[in-house]
């Protein structure tokens, strides 16, 4: 019996044993990943554009720990140096996760955002996220998950304060019924002065159906619709498309999304088109096969604001 996350989560590959199976055995439907993973094929695809030059160095000190030097100069974001960390320990569940994982990044001016995750059995992990601004908590999160051969479940609680009785509360439930499709639903439940009527609480339906090279992604609420289809036309190239619609405010927003990769010359280029009337793309080229280093270019264009942003950027180690 072999679990497994069917979106490649780079957080969570859920694979706690494989032994060798029979072939009824791999007709069951496995682990089917996040609810918040629904849409990711699609999302994977989109390119990460920034503005200004970008430089970022990674070294490795040891087996389990690294640090990242990053500088960036940009007139549209914060420009300056900012450091990171990465520990990731010695226990090992499944071929790819180990734990605990320590993550953190701080800049000069004192902000920062830090995430620690831990395995408490195969089944069960516990997720803490905080960020840091001008000396004060901007956000603080915690989430309990329970993973199973067919379904995961999770609970969150966000920016919690007992006296003023504010905060988020979310239940995800993703349950796959065969080994294309899954079901899932999401309860948010939000207190807060900010929130209207004090109490504001949304109910949402999702459905994945996936054949391996097509997937079909929907979520459902009375806030809006989201839809999602992803293609793996060949090796080499990935399509997807997206819409969003919010009910509340009537906009609407649909995206053309697309990856090819070039093995042969160590490339890959992304490329976007929406319904905003931006066209953005950015392709990267690694340097070379044996350390870790690429080069990245970026642009983008909106033709209804006449915007045009392009980024250089250096990745080593």
């Amino acid at each position: 019996m072999q679990y497994s996350n069917t979106d490649n989560s780079k957080e969570f590959n859920y694979i706690p044993y494989t032994i060798s199976m029979t072939q009824s055995q791999r007709k069951e439907p496995g682990n089917p990943g996040c609810f918040e993973e629904i849409h990711k094929k699609v999302k994977d695809l989109y390119p990460c554009n920034f503005e200004g030059a970008k430089l970022t160095l990674k070294r490795q000190l040891s087996q389990h720990f690294n640090v990242i030097h990053s500088l960036i100069f940009s007139s549209m974001t914060p420009s300056g140096y900012r450091f990171g960390a990465n520990y990731t320990g010695p226990k090992r569940v499944g071929l790819l996760e180990k734990y605990p994982v320590l993550r953190g990044e701080i800049m000069p001016n004192g902000n920062m955002t830090a995430t620690f995750m831990h395995s408490l059995t195969c089944q069960w992990r516990f997720k803490l996220g905080a960020q840091i601004e001008s000396k004060e908590y901007k956000a603080l999160s915690s989430t309990l998950e329970f993973r199973s051969n067919d379904l995961t479940a999770s609970l969150t609680f966000a920016d919690l304060d007992f006296l003023k009785q504010n905060g988020t509360f979310v239940l995800h439930y993703l349950q796959a019924l065969t080994p294309r499709m899954t079901l899932g639903a999401e309860l948010a439940c939000r207190r807060g002065t900010k929130t209207p009527g004090f109490q504001q609480s949304i109910v949402s339906l999702a459905c994945r159906y996936s054949t391996g090279k097509k997937t079909l992604s929907t979520t459902l609420s009375k806030a809006g619709i989201h839809l999602s289809y992803h293609v793996k036309a060949s090796p080499q190239l990935q399509l997807g498309l997206e819409f969003e619609s919010n009910f509340r405010t009537a906009e609407t927003e649909s995206a053309i999304v697309y990856q090819m990769d070039l093995p042969q010359l160590d490339m890959t280029f992304r490329g976007l088109f929406n319904s905003e009337l931006t066209v953005a793309g950015v392709f990267e080229k690694r340097l070379s096969p044996s350390v870790n280093s690429s080069l990245i270019l970026s642009a983008l264009y909106n033709h209804r604001k006449e915007q045009f942003r392009v980024g250089f950027g250096l990745n080593i180690g």
